[in-house]
């Protein structure tokens, strides 16, 4: 059976609006030799279908919604799983109600049993709403982790665990938080590359920029992280951390006469060689799980200073 891939979007296959070199022949090896994969991203704003068309502007063709899961899918495979007939309250753009929407899960702003929050402004009125809800016995569950997320090399947004802290802050209630690294995203990924009536990757590759995420997300899961350098890791900065990625690449075009099989794929790289350095750029942490174990009690802050 071939490898499988799970591939990072932003930072690997695209930078802003441009694609990253290679990275088009890689999708279309990946295409041609019939390789299983999937685009896996933490944002929950797109549909699979607005990111298709995306890449399709930028210069990917072939790729249909199949190609493509979400942390908005993630999270409403969650929910279906965990907890079938639920209701929510939700802060969150298009993609994130589409996903609850076709999992048959309604939306309910009076007592619901979640507020789930992804991407996207969120007005006092709803942040209050929420809190509110969360107050009345909601429990509160985010689409991923990220306090904030590159949009340029001089530009960031406010992501979805920054919308969670801020009701975590306001109710004393923690959240959980889905979406990469959580391994329940990474194996819900690895059986939908089995989809449709295709036996299951023995072996499943997560191709990503971020060490916090993608990596450490396929090392707790028990699969292959390769890491690319055209995104938001430096290579310096790779020995900072415990865990360490089985592959390290220039870019995700460096794969492709692997995948056209002609080429012997690599030794996966020894970990442990690279020493820690001083981490530079933006200060402050950008993923929620790395504040706190899921398990730890958030005490509610005092009313005032």
């Amino acid at each position: 059976m071939k490898t499988g891939y799970l591939i990072d979007m932003d930072g690997v296959i695209y930078r802003e609006n441009s694609l990253i070199p290679g990275a088009a022949d890689f999708v279309d090896a990946l295409l041609g030799t019939g390789t299983p994969f999937l685009f896996l991203t933490n944002n929950s704003a797109p549909t699979p279908e607005d990111l298709a068309v995306r890449l399709k502007h930028l210069g990917i063709g072939g790729l249909s919604p199949r190609h493509f899961y979400t942390s908005a899918m993630n999270t409403a495979d969650f929910l279906s799983e965990t907890h079938p007939n639920c209701t929510v309250f939700v802060l969150g753009e298009g993609g994130l109600l589409t996903a609850l929407n076709q999992q048959r899960i309604a939306n309910d702003a009076i007592r619901p049993d979640y507020v789930v929050v992804g991407e996207g402004s969120a007005s006092m009125e709803k942040l209050a709403k929420a809190h509110e809800c969360i107050e009345r016995g909601a429990r509160l569950l985010a689409t991923n982790p990220d306090n904030w997320c590159p949009v340029s090399a001089e530009k960031t947004r406010p992501g979805a665990g920054a919308t969670a802290a801020y009701l975590e802050a306001s109710s004393g209630r923690r959240a959980y938080y889905l979406g990469k690294p959580n391994g329940y995203m990474f194996q819900r990924a690895r059986r939908r590359l089995g989809e449709p009536g295709n036996r299951t990757p023995e072996q499943v590759v997560m191709i990503g920029d971020t060490m916090e995420t993608d990596i450490r997300g396929a090392v707790e899961s028990g699969m292959l992280g390769y890491l690319v350098l055209s995104g938001s890791t430096q290579l310096e900065h790779v020995g900072d951390y415990v865990y360490q990625p089985s592959r390290i690449l220039d870019t995700v075009g460096d794969l492709t006469a692997e995948v056209l099989g002609i080429a012997d794929p690599k030794e996966p790289q020894a970990p442990g060689q690279l020493n820690p350095s001083p981490h530079s750029g933006r200060l402050g942490t950008r993923h929620q799980t790395d504040i706190l174990a899921f398990h730890t009690p958030r005490p509610r802050p005092a009313m005032t200073k």
